[in-house]
């Protein structure tokens, strides 16, 4: 607990404290300047901020280097973690007996090596029958897909013409449409005109049958005209 003040004059009565009394009573000292004397002087505080701001960047700095262990570590950890040496371990092992196996028979692998294998069956276990059936399977898949795959390995090099050509093709045949299209907007203007056409034949065939039978009717007028006539000038 921090000790008491003794020229504070609002704590407990003591000689300091009736000492300053009797000052201001004199007027040797002013309260403001008892006041301006209570306050802590900035430069400490400064001070005590420049040591907080100081222990906060070596903190931040300790962080930081603790996290740079730890991305080094996670980035090697395939490299210095037990586990995954013995990984390592365990396949370099596998691989080393698997080497000696081969060497050991060296000396019948080569006779087989040299012996043709036409008309043979090779043994296989029974565990990797299944992986086998669907290795042959994608070995005829090859086999019928592989002159199509050659063929258009030997087109990679005529690419760039092929593509000119089927840009060709394509402007042809977009003026084929357009071609088509006007064609086909002259058939609909056509069957239009039919539609027309057809509409009016009737009223041109019922004038044709009109006029003829105003033909046949019109001869005769002159007829009775001319007997009328005649008869005038009889009388």
């Amino acid at each position: 607990m921090a000790a008491a003040n003794p020229w504070d004059r609002a704590a407990e009565p003591n000689a300091a404290g009736l000492l300053l009394d009797r000052f201001v009573a004199s007027g040797l000292v002013t309260q403001e300047m008892l006041n301006i004397s209570k306050k802590s002087a900035s430069c400490f505080v400064n001070f005590s901020r420049l040591q907080q701001m100081t222990n906060i960047q070596a903190e931040i700095y300790q962080k930081n280097l603790e996290i740079e262990l730890l991305r080094l570590e996670k980035d090697a950890a395939d490299v210095i973690h037990p586990s995954f040496l013995a990984q390592k371990c365990n396949a370099l092992q596998n691989m080393n007996n698997h080497l000696e196996a081969v060497l050991k028979e060296k000396r019948s692998l080569r006779q087989r090596l040299l012996k043709p294998m036409c008309q043979e069956n090779l043994p296989i276990e029974a565990v990797y029958h299944r992986y086998m059936v669907h290795l042959l399977e994608l070995a005829v898949t090859f086999i019928e897909r592989l002159e199509n795959h050659l063929e258009t390995i030997r087109n990679i090099p005529h690419l760039d013409e092929n593509l000119k050509k089927m840009s060709k093709a394509l402007a042809q045949m977009d003026i084929l449409v357009t071609e088509t299209e006007e064609l086909a907007e002259n058939i609909l203007k056509w069957q239009e005109q039919q539609k027309e056409v057809s509409s009016c034949i009737p009223k041109i065939l019922a004038e044709e049958n009109y006029l003829h039978k105003h033909d046949a009717i019109m001869p005769s007028l002159p007829f009775t005209s001319e007997v009328h006539i005649q008869t005038v000038n009889a009388k």
